[in-house]
């Protein structure tokens, strides 16, 4: 469906996003996933945080989800940081949601958490990802190409890699 057709209510409740820089605010760990509205309940909390794979790092804070975080999430690692943008945009159970470089940032560890939640986070809804990262990617249903600005190429990692085209090139540049 033409994005140009929803109403801009409908398309801010079907549309998750996570960018490569977080905003986290100050308040508890509860708030900033549910954006203060705590009606959602915990039942909804819980599946944020056990879709975005968030639940161990959650689990050894002192206060656990009411844990207070300081503005801009300077108490939190980067990839907790990130874990809890991943749980945020689950919160409201979107069915679009869109990563913009959203494992850039991350230590190894976290990043294989992501990855894990990914998969997980993309089973019932479509899923943008935009990534230089290839390992984000590699599972995709469908791969878009972007060079100098124009896709160049489109299909599955396998199929692009047959290619061995822009997509095959970038793989070998990042084995070597």
């Amino acid at each position: 469906v033409d994005l140009r057709q929803w109403p801009k209510k409908d398309l801010q409740r079907n549309i998750g996003l996570v960018m490569q820089d977080v905003f986290i605010f100050s308040g508890s760990l509860a708030d900033n996933i549910l954006l203060g509205d705590r009606r959602a309940g915990t039942e909804v909390l819980d599946r944020a945080i056990t879709q975005a794979n968030a639940r161990s790092f959650i689990q050894k804070l002192p206060k656990g989800m009411e844990q207070d975080i300081a503005e801009e999430g300077s108490n939190l690692s980067a990839g907790e940081r990130q874990l809890l943008c991943f749980a945020r945009a689950l919160a409201h159970d979107p069915k679009v949601l869109i990563l913009d470089e959203a494992t850039s940032s991350v230590d190894p560890e976290t990043e294989r958490l992501i990855q894990e939640a990914i998969l997980t986070m993309t089973r019932k809804r479509t899923t943008l990802v935009i990534a230089h990262r290839l390992s984000t990617i590699r599972r995709a249903d469908r791969i878009l190409v972007m060079h100098q600005g124009k896709i160049r190429e489109q299909g599955t990692h396998e199929e692009l890699m047959a290619l061995k085209g822009v997509y095959y090139k970038l793989n070998r540049f990042r084995e070597s």
